[in-house]
């Protein structure tokens, strides 16, 4: 959802006056402050309640004294705080308070006086954050984002337009993947590109790889075979954010990419049978990487839920689902264990589901980028030499560069 739009303009001014006794300064927490038919507040005597554009908030009075945005307690070049949050009283309340137009008022007891902008207060209370989502997305199958006709990037102009970059990274933050036509099928030029958008991340795997089915390292993705949908490194403690491929040559048959949105999955589940959604949100469980060959020694472990949800609004922000990974579920009380399976089983079915699969074929010039926390991906089996080069990127740097674009990530 949208953030609340503030349509309404406010009028006039509330006051309520200093040096009141402590049996009129318990009536005055209770006070309610009527300022037009939009906008009124109430001083309670645990938070002050706001009622704003047809929003009911509710703020905590030391939130409300750690949040003040004056000189003295904000440095608004830095945007970083001043207030030493540990020295307010955490009995405090406000000695004064007033409305205008825009804004609300409140006087502390120390006499300092902090302004909040009432459309600041609105996007920013928890009230405000649980109907917002902090990152918009299209929910996708197949023939959704196919009807959608989603363009691909031109490499010429990705490279040199940032209003190409930005429409590129709209993309790819409303569906998950994006893609960039044109690029010259070599490893630097792929690594060109994928530097446009964020940092590499390098993992045991190297900073750039180059690969074919000649099993080098001990994953099957190293083979010919089939692979079925998962997420990459789920056996990290944080997951690598965003992987690239780019089919610099194939000599044989197969061989497509297949992409499942995942959280599209998610929210069937949601939807139909919301305690299984909550189970698989919360329960812990271990994905784990042994490899154990000449040159590559390597015992990796990441534990964590296979849907990771805000929970202030349970919009899912990552999925961490990898059968091939997972590890023994120790984790999980035996009273418990059915019931997680159970609704593994119910994602699986839903990841499984024909019309949620996006047949991809890559091929020389084409270079897909994945949010690995959203879509899965996976391969049919194929035949012959298929070079695949690619890297993960930060997912932080991904979207550090959609923000300076001005894209909300």
């Amino acid at each position: 959802m949208a953030l609340i739009r503030m349509l309404t303009r406010l009028s006039g001014h509330v006051h309520l006056e200093q040096g009141l006794g402590a049996s009129a300064q318990s009536k005055r927490l209770q006070h309610t402050a009527t300022h037009s038919s939009s906008c009124n507040y109430h001083l309670l005597p645990d938070c002050l309640e706001l009622n704003y554009g047809g929003l009911v908030m509710h703020f905590d009075y030391v939130w409300l004294r750690d949040h003040c945005r004056s000189p003295s307690c904000y440095n608004s070049k830095t945007h970083q705080r001043n207030l030493d949050t540990a020295s307010i009283d955490l009995n405090i309340r406000p000695f004064k308070s007033r409305l205008d137009e825009n804004n609300l008022f409140l006087t502390w007891p120390d006499g300092h006086i902090t302004r909040y902008n009432l459309t600041w207060l609105a996007q920013n209370s928890y009230e405000g954050q649980k109907r917002s989502a902090m990152q918009p997305r299209i929910l996708w199958s197949a023939d959704i984002y196919s009807s959608a006709k989603v363009p691909s990037a031109s490499w010429d102009k990705f490279m040199s337009c940032d209003e190409e970059l930005k429409n590129f990274l709209n993309n790819f933050l409303l569906y998950g993947i994006a893609f960039v036509e044109g690029v010259p099928p070599t490893l630097e030029a792929t690594e060109t590109a994928t530097q446009r958008v964020s940092l590499i991340r390098e993992t045991m795997y190297g900073r750039m790889w180059n690969f074919t089915s000649d099993f080098s390292r001990g994953d099957t993705a190293y083979t010919k075979l089939a692979l079925d949908r998962h997420t990459d490194t789920s056996y990290f403690q944080e997951p690598c954010g965003i992987q690239v491929f780019h089919c610099l040559r194939h000599e044989g048959t197969g061989g497509r990419t297949l992409l499942v949105d995942g959280f599209h999955a998610a929210d069937a589940v949601l939807q139909r049978t919301p305690e299984y959604f909550e189970l698989l949100s919360h329960v812990p469980i271990k994905h784990e990487y042994v490899e154990n060959l000449s040159e590559h020694r390597n015992h990796m472990i990441g534990i964590g839920p296979v849907l990771n949800v805000y929970p202030w609004n349970n919009e899912v922000y990552m999925i961490r689902y990898n059968n091939y990974d997972r590890s023994v579920i120790n984790t999980v009380p035996h009273d418990v264990v059915r019931r997680w399976y159970t609704a593994h089983r119910q994602l699986s079915a839903e990841l499984r589901r024909p019309d949620n699969e996006l047949w991809v074929k890559l091929k020389p010039g084409k270079v897909l980028f994945i949010d690995n926390w959203r879509v899965l991906h996976g391969r049919e089996s194929f035949t012959g030499l298929r070079q695949l080069c690619g890297c993960y990127l930060t997912r932080d740097d991904v979207l550090n560069t959609a923000r300076s674009l001005g894209l909300q990530a």
